[in-house]
């Protein structure tokens, strides 16, 4: 459930959208927000402007996240973003231990406003070498 709190943070990640839209890139945008409604950080898609395809407001504000808060704090935030995350999105947010995402418009709706983009599988083959990887991989994790 949504609170009013939340949609005043979120319309925020709106505005970012425009932002990004106004600088010739996609229109997202997202900000992360303290425990108490406070905004750590904000960003803006800018795949076009930097050429760089994994430019995704989220990715760019869990990666922050993961290299300037602790543990905990990130736990206790919230990412309000202008729209659902994508997978890649998704995973990075999740492997940074962010608590929460609020989102104004989900893939669904996005793909009733834009199709999604045809591209061609990409073929995978594997597990191949399980011995040679495993002795470099063993041991690591505790």
């Amino acid at each position: 459930m949504t609170t009013p709190d939340d949609h005043s943070l979120l319309r925020r990640a709106i505005a970012l959208a425009a932002e990004a839209r106004e600088s010739g890139n996609p229109p997202f945008g997202s900000l992360l927000a303290g425990p108490d409604g406070t905004v750590l950080a904000e960003e803006r898609n800018t795949t076009l402007t930097d050429r760089d395809i994994t430019a995704h407001p989220e990715l760019k504000l869990a990666r922050w996240a993961a290299r300037e808060l602790d543990p905990d704090t990130a736990a206790g935030t919230t990412m309000y973003t202008s729209c659902q995350p994508c997978g890649m999105c998704a995973s990075v947010i999740q492997w940074a231990g962010l608590r929460r995402v609020v989102f104004a418009l989900s893939d669904e709706q996005l793909l009733d406003i834009r199709p999604a983009p045809v591209r061609s599988p990409v073929l995978q083959d594997g597990p191949a070498l399980l011995d040679e990887v495993r002795a470099v991989v063993e041991g690591y994790y505790p």
